[in-house]
């Protein structure tokens, strides 16, 4: 992905590829505690906010290799505003479990709505 990313016309402001990788792990780690502790207050997976955060999980699996591997960035695209709206409910629905498992979402959010200006861009410089 990161020299799939480097050949891309890019905007400006698009962050170098070593980058991705240090904040999705910060993410994913805050997103995991997040889950963790809505889990522990609801006691089971079948929680409305665990469902959602499911979702929004496999929207996040399958967004790079629409963008990196089938060059699909249109569709990628689309899949990453679900994702947005996805995130934000998620973050809004752990928020009314557990206030501190809605906050670790936040930076999740921004990122991703980043992201999709990032996506969107690259679709259309390319």
């Amino acid at each position: 992905a990161g020299e799939a990313y480097s050949g891309l016309n890019q905007p400006a402001w698009a962050p170098p590829s070593w980058l991705f990788g240090p904040v999705w792990t910060v993410l994913y780690v805050a997103m995991a505690v997040a889950a963790w502790r809505v889990w522990r207050v609801v006691g089971t997976l079948e929680d409305r906010a665990l469902g959602v955060y499911g979702a929004q999980l496999a929207l996040n699996l399958i967004w790079a290799p629409l963008f990196f591997a089938l060059e699909r960035r249109g569709l990628a695209l689309i899949d990453i505003l679900a994702l947005d709206v996805l995130v934000a409910l998620t973050l809004v629905l752990f928020w009314r479990r557990d206030r501190l498992a809605g906050a670790l979402l936040i930076p999740y959010l921004g990122w991703v709505l980043f992201a999709t200006a990032l996506n969107a861009s690259i679709l259309w410089l390319n």
